[in-house]
């Protein structure tokens, strides 16, 4: 059995109610449910909520919502891995225990489910603990700077003040979409970047954080260019 369990609690405080704000013509919740049914890969697809408004939006695009989150699992500080496993555990005591399990992250409008069906083979191919979202970094951070007490610029590496760009190692980051891992990680609590996690690599344009309004502002125009283009 395959699971899907989209994380979307009720108390975002920088963008209310983000998780069910109309994101380009929709809910933004609605676009990871709908790329989780397109992919055609899971057998159940659950939004693990604490709030009411939230549910209903999920159920009616889709999605089921047989539990309200704990409140325990529905502060600022609740980490997605203890959320993922309860969902687990509550899956488990009614019927199915699942073999695979993703993480789908409610504020993810670009995963298309493309993108899902190659997580889901990475993992099944691969011995890791985790197949998730990755993209690379637009520039070299080895050129990273700080600015100081003194309000001057420093290099976080000087050692790397004259190396060419081209001969900098390529860096990634989490691309805050979607995590597959075996439910046997979930459940011991094994972090996603223990070190045994296969990446699923994106293209730069495909990613974007929606943390501040701002944010939310740069994604709507990345989405509706994307949109009106044939960029895949």
């Amino acid at each position: 059995m395959r699971l899907a369990v989209i994380p979307a609690r009720g108390g975002s405080k920088r963008i209310p109610r983000k998780n069910i704000r109309n994101f380009c013509g929709k809910p933004m919740i609605a676009w990871s449910i709908e790329a989780a049914l397109e992919s055609g890969c899971f057998d159940r697809i659950i939004v693990s909520t604490d709030d009411q408004e939230i549910a209903e939006t999920s159920r009616r695009y889709g999605a089921e919502v047989p539990f309200i989150r704990p409140a325990a699992l529905s502060g600022d500080l609740a980490g997605t891995v203890p959320v993922i496993a309860h969902a687990i555990n509550w899956q488990s005591q009614i019927g199915t225990m699942p073999e695979a399990v993703c993480c789908l992250y409610a504020t993810a409008p670009f995963v298309r489910p493309s993108d899902l069906l190659q997580g889901l083979s990475r993992l099944e191919s691969i011995s890791c603990d985790y197949a998730f979202s990755v993209t690379s970094y637009a520039f070299p951070i080895q050129r990273a700077l700080r600015i100081g007490e003194n309000g001057m610029t420093q290099m976080f590496y000087p050692e790397h003040a004259h190396t060419r760009s081209q001969d900098l190692e390529e860096t990634w980051h989490d691309a805050g979409q979607f995590y597959w891992g075996r439910t046997n990680a979930w459940l011991a609590g094994t972090p996603v970047m223990s070190g045994n996690s296969a990446p699923v690599i994106l293209p730069r344009y495909r990613v974007q954080d929606i943390d501040t309004p701002e944010d939310w502002v740069r994604a709507e125009l990345m989405f509706s260019a994307l949109s009106h283009t044939s960029v895949l």
